[in-house]
């Protein structure tokens, strides 16, 4: 990636859209340092976080990644923790210590969140595997927000899910907005005309443009942009 400056708006939806390959998952990965679990990986420039440059020496990836919450694009619940454990496994990550009330507290706050508390209040103690697929992403949603995020990063949360499932958690990123800013990743351009407030264009490794949603999808600045969501190619 490169010459990519882009202002991401507090409380709001973000959408980042362009074809395969084009960089997309590897920005997001920025915005939380994730890309440092890939040995080769390295990083120049900034990433400023409220008035913080999460990139300045002395600030810790794990206190980032607390402040930056990420759910991929397959549900990744941990298979042999339950429901509950599941949620509350963040906060251990971070190394807070809390009591058995505390924690199921943060726990039922997520799920609600997360709108799958009433589906799993009878079964907390339950594995997490057992849930739909849908359940599964929705319990990695309440995961990341467990420890209280003020960015939330999707990665194309939905690419595995049924359009049932798929229509739920964009409802859930509807109700989210307003609490937590969200940048999700998305190959479905109508998913991103439908949630985001505004959108960025990648291709090879550069932002093109980055504008509100409506106008970024009817009148593009650049032809580019308009050659993809046109369908051209991509």
């Amino acid at each position: 990636m490169h010459g990519v400056s882009l202002e991401i708006p507090e409380y709001q939806v973000t959408a980042i859209i362009g074809p395969s390959g084009c960089g997309k998952s590897t920005f997001l990965r920025c915005l939380n340092r994730m890309h440092e679990t890939v040995p080769t990986a390295r990083v120049r420039g900034r990433v400023i976080l409220g008035t913080q440059d999460i990139y300045a020496p002395g600030v810790s990836a794990i206190a980032v990644r607390k402040r930056v919450g990420m759910v991929f694009q397959r549900p990744t619940p941990f298979p042999t923790m339950s429901i509950r454990d599941n949620v509350a496994a963040g906060l251990r990550v971070m190394g807070e210590r809390r009591s058995r009330a505390e924690t199921d507290d943060i726990v039922e706050r997520a799920l609600v969140r997360a709108a799958l508390w009433d589906e799993t209040r009878d079964r907390l103690g339950s594995s997490a595997v057992a849930l739909s697929g849908g359940q599964q992403q929705r319990l990695c949603i309440a995961r990341a927000l467990a420890t209280d995020p003020e960015v939330l990063l999707l990665d194309e949360p939905t690419a595995s899910l049924d359009p049932g499932s798929t229509q739920r958690i964009e409802e859930l990123v509807h109700e989210l907005r307003g609490s937590v800013t969200i940048v999700i990743v998305t190959h479905n351009l109508q998913q991103a005309a439908r949630i985001s407030e505004r959108t960025a264009f990648f291709l090879a490794g550069e932002l093109v443009e980055h504008a509100p949603t409506e106008a970024l999808f009817t009148t593009p600045a650049d032809e580019r942009t308009e050659a993809y969501i046109t369908g051209r190619f991509g």
